[in-house]
């Protein structure tokens, strides 16, 4: 089963088990996407090779499923196919397990068809890729009935409205109309997932008391306003306006896709809304404040299955991971007492956060001028990476990067900061997001290092440089594995130190504040998971351990809870990546360069964390072997 990263609902889906779309309607889509794979291609009449045949095989198995899921060709840009471009991806249980289904058939078929010994190294490191991928969907298959449906942290509701905002392009009354086909569907959308968690809950997999008035108050956001009640423009509504406005129709031609645009909103979309509402009230009445997945039906499985998905490694054990945590937390802190000494404060570790968390200096006013001066301080730190890049990295992404403030409407469910890749086709630049909601949540001191890991040299280097690539398969190209993604992410932030930046020993005290967090997630996933904390316990002990202020926390702790696992990867994933690092000094010495091993890890997609250990392993080899 192909795995793209999306934006909104079909990310959800994707994330909750489902996979791409039904219906095939692809003669015209299926020329433009086959233009896209251009590498492993032999020459007219030519005999294939083994290798060209695999890579034959990926592009008519991408093709296939991309066709299937009218979301994943709009997030990727492609909306040649107007029946296509006004429907949604079929998340019906009948379409995942079909999905699921297919996925496994095509692992089989690969593993019949193709000898593996006559393939090229990068083709064995494709297939082992792709059968990696189907071991995973069978381990999250067999627990897909121990997880949430939905939960704050994966809004598929406000990820629906996210995505037609975000990826629905309108440059065309056909592209108009589209778009209200779309917000005439929301209603079954809504609907399935609505049902799918009363299901669920009727089995015991709730979510804990926390989650459910987060969950209202994102749906409320998305119904206020006109053309639901008199006031500013809702969100949607907003949107399709300005997107039309835009065409300069005639009058009559926009008077009436607006008024379909109103009709959908108020006659499909707000009813389902409030259904939604409804079924979070009757699970909120039976719900209870147990925090961890140990608490659902099969849950110890679950949650091996999570830390197996998260860390794209299945050697690790929960309790693995928290020791992991432990030791990591003890260096870090060691480092930061080293930045105390240097400013010279007297005082406790703990009394040096508290200083960190409240001090004036390190807060720009909770203000539209604030925010504002927020986001040109970020845009100046991508700009400067950018232009230091070329002495770390032989290949860098085309894509641009734009930063910008997470929109008002899905601020309550948005985190604190997030990446949107680029429109494959270039239309759309890659987005690194801020959450400014509450502007003491987002001290300056951290700022330097969150430009790094969000946007450059961190997601948008990872995510825009894998689909640029030629001659990779494109599943391999548009896969995402978190150990991967977050785990490079957060190496960079460590990077930036190498590149010169940090030059505020308070700015430095940020990234490591930013590394102990993510040390203390593998403590504190694991403690509410396996050794069954409480919310509370993991909130005392992140505020014991990080300079993170409680409203920050809070959140963060309220995340892991409903969403088990993810939060390890970081950690995991810069860990290895770091371990490939000192490896490679060590065995090449003077003749390690940056640039070519930030090639052999970026330029072969989102690899999972073993293949990227034989990638590096290999150029290593090529590099001593001359």
């Amino acid at each position: 089963m192909l795995k793209i990263l999306l934006s909104g609902a079909a990310a959800a889906a994707l994330l909750t088990g489902a996979s791409l779309a039904h219906e095939p309607h692809a003669p015209a889509f299926a020329a433009s996407v086959s233009a896209m794979q251009t590498g492993g291609q032999p020459a007219a009449g030519a005999e294939q090779t083994e290798t060209e045949r695999l890579n034959a095989w990926f592009q008519e198995v991408f093709e296939d499923e991309i066709a299937r899921s009218p979301q994943s060709m709009t997030s990727l840009g492609m909306i040649s196919d107007l029946d296509a471009y006004g429907r949604w991806d079929d998340n019906s249980d009948a379409a995942i397990l079909a999905d699921f289904e297919r996925g496994q058939a095509r692992a089989r078929e690969m593993r019949e068809t193709f000898d593996y010994e006559a393939l090229s190294a990068d083709a064995k490191l494709s297939y082992d890729f792709f059968a990696l991928q189907a071991e995973n969907d069978a381990r999250q298959h067999a627990v897909r009935d121990s997880r949430y449906a939905f939960s704050p942290m994966r809004d598929a509701v406000s990820g629906l409205v996210t995505f037609l905002i975000n990826n629905h392009r309108v440059e065309s009354e056909a592209h108009a109309r589209a778009y209200v086909r779309r917000l005439e569907g929301m209603d079954a959308q809504i609907d399935i997932l609505t049902r799918r968690a009363l299901e669920r809950a009727e089995n015991g997999v709730r979510l804990p008391l926390f989650a459910y008035p987060r969950l209202d108050a994102g749906a409320a956001a998305l119904i206020s306003g006109y053309p639901y009640a008199e006031g500013e423009n809702s969100a949607l509504y907003a949107d399709f306006k300005e997107k039309v406005e835009a065409l300069e129709l005639d009058a009559d031609t926009e008077a009436a896709l607006l008024a379909g645009a109103r009709a959908a909103l108020t006659e499909e979309f707000e009813p389902a809304v409030q259904r939604y509402r409804a079924a979070l009230d009757e699970m909120e009445a039976e719900a209870d404040d147990r925090a961890g997945i140990w608490k659902l039906p099969d849950g110890e499985t679950a949650y091996a299955a999570s830390l197996a998905q998260f860390t794209t490694r299945t050697d690790l054990s929960a309790e693995d991971v928290h020791q992991i945590g432990l030791a990591e937390v003890a260096r870090i802190h060691a480092e930061m007492r080293s930045i105390m000494d240097e400013v010279g404060f007297e005082g406790s570790l703990q009394d040096f956060f508290e200083f960190m968390r409240t001090d004036p200096q390190f807060q720009l006013p909770n203000t539209d001028e604030g925010r504002q001066e927020y986001l040109d301080r970020a845009t100046e730190v991508v700009d400067r990476v950018i232009a230091a890049a070329p002495a770390y990295f032989d290949t860098l992404p085309e894509a641009a990067i734009e930063v910008r403030k997470v929109e008002s409407w899905r601020e309550a469910t948005a985190t604190g900061a997030f990446y949107s890749r680029p429109a494959l086709d270039g239309s759309r630049p890659g987005y690194y997001y801020v959450n400014l909601a509450h502007m003491p949540d987002n001290p300056t001191y951290l700022l330097e290092s969150l430009s790094l890991h969000e946007g450059a040299p961190g997601h948008h280097f990872q995510v825009a440089l894998a689909q640029e690539l030629d001659d990779l398969p494109m599943f391999q190209k548009l896969a995402w594995n978190s150990a991967y993604g977050e785990g490079w992410a957060l190496y960079t932030e460590w990077l930036g130190k190498e590149m010169g930046f940090y030059e505020d020993p308070y700015s430095d005290f940020g990234r490591l504040s930013y590394e102990v967090f993510r040390a203390v997630r593998l403590v504190v996933d694991t403690g509410l998971h396996h050794h069954q904390w409480t919310r509370e316990e993991a909130i005392a002990y992140m505020l014991e351990n990080t300079p993170m202020t409680e409203g920050d926390i809070t959140p963060e702790v309220e995340r892991y809870i409903v969403w088990p696992g993810q939060a390890v990867s970081y950690k995991i994933g810069m860990l290895t990546i770091q371990d490939l690092l000192a490896r490679a000094r060590a065995e090449l010495g003077d003749d390690f360069v940056w640039g070519g091993f930030h090639d052999a890890v970026l330029t072969a997609g989102p690899l999972p964390l073993p293949l990227l250990e034989q990638r590096v392993d290999a150029w290593i080899a090529e590099v001593q072997a001359g």
